[in-house]
């Protein structure tokens, strides 16, 4: 297998809190971080959900930020203007920007923003009409997610980019188990090798979007061929919200970079029978007869 470098998406996503100021700060740390792309989330939260799911109380109110689950996801909700502010600040400290797209109105304002690749979540690749507008009307990478997704749906996805010749080029599908955080048995690392088998040849990559808890993973996720990795990310896993628990701090994230770099330049084979590092040793111990 031919191990491209790998690149890791710090997943910032919500938890910023809804306050510019802490995202810009987990833009920075993501960067300190050794991360490829700082990315974020966007929701057009009245066309995304039904108006009885708008005005239901939040399912778990202590990580609430308003008295419904509709007004908790507008608190926590950038603009368009400020999602470009964000990418300007992430073209500034030098690091990617990309965010998460939700629905048809939020994909055709990030498309606008134009980043270098908008992420589809498990929850959206079957939404079709959103994922033509990133089909048809934008030239970057789209990234797709897998989790809670059926085999034969994940054809379909794969399928529909390559109507217009999209797939090879731009597509990259994500193995993916939706849940927060998720246990090491239920992460199906195997489940790469058959995205790999399957897909190799008609994407561009294979990543992995990891939910569970530590690193260990995802290197094994990198040697089994995803050469994208997503983690969530935040700078405190008990500030308030859903997704810091199953997040990143920095150290965790810095560990993260370093360990794939590391991993990277060991995939490979001896150049020679005897490397260098080793002839000094051989001829130092090497066992010889008398």
């Amino acid at each position: 297998m031919n191990y491209k470098k790998p690149k890791v998406i710090s997943e910032i996503g919500c938890n910023h809190m809804g306050q510019m100021a802490i995202a810009k700060e987990l833009i920075e740390l993501s960067k300190l971080s050794g991360a490829d792309v700082a990315k974020f989330q966007k929701r057009t939260n009245k066309e995304l959900l039904t108006e009885e799911q708008y005005n239901a109380p939040h399912p778990n109110p202590r990580n609430s930020y308003g008295d419904t689950y509709g007004a908790h996801r507008e608190f926590l909700e950038f603009t368009k203007e400020q999602h470009k502010e964000l990418k300007e600040y992430c073209d500034k400290v030098g690091i990617e920007y990309s965010t998460s797209v939700w629905d048809v109105t939020s994909a055709k304002e990030i498309v606008e923003v134009n980043p270098t690749l908008i992420k589809v979540p498990s929850a959206c690749n079957n939404h079709f009409e959103m994922m033509k507008i990133l089909r048809d009307d934008y030239t970057g990478e789209v990234h797709i997610s897998t989790g809670m997704t059926k085999k034969d749906e994940i054809e379909t996805i794969i399928s529909f980019f390559e109507v217009t010749g999209a797939a090879k080029d731009r597509l990259v599908v994500y193995n993916c188990t939706s849940g927060y955080p998720v246990p090491f048995e239920d992460v199906c690392l195997l489940e790469i090798n058959n995205l790999v088998d399957k897909y190799a040849d008609r994407v561009k990559e294979i990543g992995f979007s990891g939910h569970h808890l530590g690193i260990a993973i995802d290197m094994a996720a990198y040697t089994l061929g995803a050469s994208w990795v997503e983690r969530h990310f935040t700078k405190d896993r008990t500030w308030k919200g859903t997704d810091h628990a199953a997040s990143l701090e920095v150290t965790g994230l810095m560990k993260l970079c370093r360990d794939l770099k590391a991993t990277h330049q060991a995939l490979n084979f001896k150049k020679e029978e005897i490397l260098p590092i080793e002839q000094v040793q051989r001829d130092k111990l090497k066992y010889r007869k008398s």
